[in-house]
């Protein structure tokens, strides 16, 4: 197997420190808001790499933490905590609204049939391990003091820029300056920082009340879990240049290494117009997704067809095609298929996954399956087989839903109006037919509808 490291940047061939035992840290959300579908675009991948070592044998544990306390609107050190901030927009305390936040987190998983990882430790509940590891960087001379709170000294790391390839004298840090002229190189991070006192989240440390920098969980949760050295580290790549390039900082402060052996970063899921931001106002999240009709695995559908170094232009569209794919498959079901599996497809499929998680190239073989002139029982039995790795729930049996007369009549009365062209009173009924809880989808010579 295969995996493309962001460390050195090219494929490498994959070789756990313990035969046939993986262990995989993934970067989770921060509860502060909805998790909408560009941020499961990263879930569900890294889901995928889980379910593809464990059909290839492997033993893995999955550990993906859950940021509730101490991360900032930027990447940097200034702004304002997000968990914070959340509180203030809904009136309610950060606790309550990580508690919120999280729900809709497991929710969204669950929906997308993502396996839920083995650990889900929480920032909060790990606050001890935290400044444990800030006085390991402290003991080895790691570490100074400013008026903001516990800084780490990045000149002690000669290889800081390496892993992102950054070139600091030319990064625009002037606010980061601004914000703390006391640090010895603008792009040195906080560990703890001490300088909030109306912050809601404070615990006692040696240095001084306060609470966590963002990069110090990640490390510090990683390691407790895994050890201080595991196989697989995954991430946005929007991680790349700050939050994890200072988790290895963090990680050669505390125990002189590294410690991942390989870095997989996924791109991002955008929109035609662009990138998917809460701020821009563009998000969906799957339940929303959801109570527009579809079915959240049409979305997962449209994820595992994708490379997840290349993302996912999403659109509507997209996804009602998808759906079509999903529901197709789901047509192969044969009642009581056995289990022989056909060995050169499986082969083909194995050559694809092993190959840096090739989605698209293995949904290939899917559908060479399918058109394939296998007998109906061991058709179903190989797609059964790769579904172990998709995890599209192809056994769940698609039901047909019953469609009240009154809205099918009014449906009809729909595709008269079309026909004749009479587009103000085609809309008209779509949006009584809405109004009565159904959408009309248009095909390309009928209509379907759908309860919402």
């Amino acid at each position: 197997m295969k995996v493309y490291n962001t460390a050195t940047r090219q494929k490498e061939e994959f070789k756990p420190i313990k035969d046939n035992k993986v262990g995989i840290y993934s970067c989770g959300p921060t509860v502060y808001w909805n998790q909408h579908i560009g941020n499961m675009y990263a879930f569900v991948n890294w889901d995928i790499l889980v379910r593809v070592l464990r059909y290839l044998g492997y033993d893995v544990t999955w550990v993906m933490n859950i940021t509730d306390v101490g991360h900032n609107t930027s990447d940097g050190d200034e702004g304002e905590d997000k968990m914070e901030k959340g509180a203030k927009r809904e009136g309610i305390s950060p606790w309550e609204i990580a508690k919120k936040y999280e729900e809709q987190f497991i929710d969204s998983l669950k929906k997308l049939n993502v396996v839920i990882p083995n650990y889900l430790p929480k920032a909060t509940e790990h606050i001890n391990e935290q400044i444990e590891l800030a006085s390991k960087m402290e003991k080895r001379g790691f570490t100074y003091k400013t008026k903001t709170g516990l800084v780490y000294d990045t000149s002690k790391f000669p290889d800081y820029a390496k892993f992102a390839n950054l070139k600091l004298e030319e990064m625009d840090v002037g606010n980061r300056v601004e914000v703390d002229e006391e640090k010895k190189n603008p792009w040195d991070f906080l560990l703890w920082i001490t300088n909030q006192p109306n912050h809601i989240m404070k615990w006692n440390s040696p240095w001084g009340e306060g609470f966590p920098g963002w990069h110090l969980e990640c490390t510090a949760m990683s390691t407790k879990y895994l050890g201080e050295q595991f196989d697989i580290h995954t991430g946005g790549i929007e991680h790349i240049g700050v939050h994890h390039t200072n988790e290895i900082a963090q990680a050669f402060g505390a125990f002189g290494h590294n410690t991942a052996n390989y870095w997989m970063h996924n791109a991002w899921l955008t929109l035609k117009e662009g990138k998917m931001s809460k701020s821009l106002g563009n998000v969906y999240t799957v339940q929303q997704l959801e109570e527009m009709g579809y079915d959240p695995l049409a979305l997962r559908y449209l994820i595992v067809s994708t490379h997840y170094r290349s993302g996912l232009v999403f659109s509507l569209d997209s996804l009602k095609a998808a759906e079509v794919s999903l529901n197709k498959l789901r047509s192969f079901r044969v009642e009581n298929a056995g289990s022989k599996v056909n060995e050169e497809l499986r082969n083909e499929f194995v050559a694809a996954i092993s190959n840096d998680i090739a989605m698209p190239e293995a949904m290939a073989v899917v559908w060479k399956t399918v058109k394939s002139n296998l007998n109906p029982e061991e058709k179903w039995a190989t797609l059964l087989d790769f579904d172990k790795v998709l995890g599209l729930e192809l056994d769940k049996e698609i039901k047909e839903e019953e469609i009240p007369e009154e809205i099918t009549k009014l449906a009809e009365e729909r595709i008269k109006a079309k026909q004749e062209k009479n587009w103000e009173e085609s809309d008209r009924l779509r949006g009584i037919i809405k109004n009565k809880g159904y959408l009309v989808e248009d095909l390309k010579d009928s209509y379907k509808i759908k309860k919402i």
